[in-house]
Formats: structure tokens, sequence, C-alpha cells
């Protein structure tokens, strides 16, 4: 994967710069090559995927066009590929911080002191820099990263081992459910009786060999220094207590997102959305936006990869023409065009 100069200020000028490696960027990026701009990708994350990649790497995904199913990893690994044919710029684990107008273009600075100069920005930030909340009980913080896990970047990791998941949301019961056949025994802990997941996996969930126990937190996690070994659990009904044997923790209670500085760019926001009008572009010339972060002014907000898909190609193509009046909007069909 390419990177940018490390030259802190490099005057190297590209047309459009995608800032937000996720799916709706990575297919920006590849949309922007296929039109022949000059493209820098640019992301918070060491490694493109985004949110994808991050937070379920190892499910399957159901209603991307194309595929009747697909693991998010395997999504990502053809979205990479797909971006990399026309070789953009990667700048990966790089924050945005200030994004202004220079002239006829824009300087992006980023939290290693670095300028990067663009002609057009696309922010495809999905919904901004985001982070687990954490499980606050004592021994919790000794064992993350040695039995404690937010995400899951392999499942194999846990098979064959005693698990206990914390949470009442999709994540915690698609992964209950998504291990219960791998995993020696899992249990799962939810402080009340009403889930925030889809109720058919509920009802699955309710009907599996997975030992779920409502009205029950983590009240304190137990190892020998090295590795996890067990926690106590309680009732919040009554604080009545039990303890587990378990090798490994999965916590599942949420995200906080953060936009950061995006808000001190001069763009007119409505809550946490960019307002775009109908060509994704938003009160600044030259800056586009699509995806989960792109707020419709009259239109339906749908957050969904194929409306990202769909909203980065109508962003990098009139982009196309904001940087080259003379060029179309409308590209022609792919398979018309010469590579």
């Amino acid at each position: 994967m390419g990177r940018a100069s490390s030259n802190p200020m490099s005057q190297d000028v590209y047309d459009i710069t995608i800032i937000g490696a996720g799916p709706t960027g990575l297919f920006a990026t590849f949309y922007a090559g296929l039109r022949q701009m000059k493209t820098k990708l640019m992301d918070a994350l060491e490694e493109p995927g985004g949110q994808v990649a991050v937070l379920y790497p190892e499910k399957y995904i159901f209603d991307v066009p194309g595929y009747s199913k697909i693991l998010a990893k395997d999504l990502v690994k053809c979205l990479v590929e797909q971006a990399l044919q026309y070789n953009p710029t990667l700048v990966l684990g790089e924050r945005v911080t200030t994004l202004r107008k220079a002239d006829s273009t824009f300087q992006i600075g980023t939290d290693k002191g670095t300028a990067h100069y663009t002609r057009a920005v696309l922010i495809a930030a999905g919904v901004g820099a985001f982070s687990p909340n954490k499980l606050e009980a004592p021994g919790v913080s000794e064992y993350e990263g040695r039995g404690i896990s937010y995400f899951v970047k392999d499942k194999s990791a846990f098979a064959g081992k005693k698990i206990l998941i914390v949470g009442g949301g999709d994540s915690a019961v698609d992964w209950a459910l998504n291990m219960k056949d791998t995993a020696a025994k899992i249990t799962l802990v939810h402080r009340r009786d009403v889930f925030r997941a889809h109720e058919q996996n509920v009802a699955e969930l309710m009907k599996s060999r997975v030992d779920v126990k409502l009205f029950y937190e983590v009240r304190k996690v137990l190892g020998d220094g090295k590795s996890l070994k067990q926690a106590v659990i309680f009732d919040n009904r009554n604080d009545a207590e039990t303890t587990l044997d378990v090798d490994a923790i999965l916590v599942n209670i949420g995200f906080r997102a953060d936009l950061g500085p995006i808000r001190s760019w001069g763009l007119e926001m409505n809550g946490r959305d960019i307002k775009a009008n109908g060509k994704m572009e938003t009160n600044v010339a030259g800056i586009f936006v699509a995806g989960d972060m792109a707020g419709p002014a009259d239109g339906v907000k749908l957050n969904l990869i194929a409306t990202g898909y769909a909203q980065a190609a109508l962003a990098v193509n009139v982009a196309k023409a904001y940087i080259d009046p003379n060029s179309k909007i409308f590209p022609g069909h792919s398979s018309e065009m010469k590579k």
C-alpha cells in the first residue's frame, strides 16, 4: 500500500482526497481512479475497512449488491483490491484535524503534523472516530488484551474456550450465535430483560445452548497475573453473586462516536450529519460528503453500504466536473471505458 510523503509541508497536490477508508471511501477511491483522478485516501485507523473491518470482520453481511452473503473481512479485501487498481496514495494511521481552503486548493492537516494538498475533498468518515465503551469493574484493565476483548478479529481464537459475553445489542447476540458451536461454553449476561438486537436473533439465542443470564452484570474479574481465570457476576435485583470460570470475556456494550474537529471545518451540520444537496455537495465548494455522515437536505437518510456506494459514485463524478469543468459528470458505462 502506498503512503504519502513524510515531508510535513509536501506541496504535491492531488485531484481528490478521500477522508475515511471504510466501504464508502474505498469504493470512492476506486471510482476516482476510474475517472483518472490523482487520488489520496486517508484514515485514522492503521488498516482500511473502517467499522466493518474493526467491529465485525467475521460476520456475514447480507445486503451487499452482488453477494447473497459475504464475510465482512472478505468484503473489505475485495474493496481494497478494487480501490488499489489505479495506485492511489494511502495515508493510514493519521487523523485529519484541520481542513482549510488555500486559494484554489485545500490544505489538510493531521495529528502527525503533516500537510496534504488537494483540489477537492470527499468526506466518507462514517460516524467519525469511534471507540468501545469500556467495562468498568475491578481487574478489567489488567486483563484487557489478555482475555478481555472488545472486538473479534479472528473468531478461531475463541474456539474451545469458556466465553462470557457482556451486552444485549446486535453485536453481543450475533457473536453468541456465531460462536455457540465452536466454544466450549458461552454465557451471555445482560443487565436487563429487554434486548436491543434483532427480534429473530434474540428468539434464536433464547432457544440455543447459550446460557443467558438476564439482570446480571460483571462485578469483577480474576486471573493469575498472566491470564484471565474467572468472572464474578451479580444479579442486580438482589445482589446475589455467581463466580464463573472463563477463558475469555467479550464486551459488547456499545461504542462512542466522536466527530472531533469536523465541526470546526465550516460545514453546515444537522446534528451529527453534514448537510448535502442532491449532488453530495456541502456548503463549501469543493467539499463533498458520502456515506453515514451525509445528511440529504431533501431526501431519506439510509445508512447502508449500498447507499454509500451510490453516494460515493455520485460525489466523485461531480467532483471530477468541479476540478475540470470540461469533464462530464456522467462518465459513461464502465464496460465501454478503455482501461
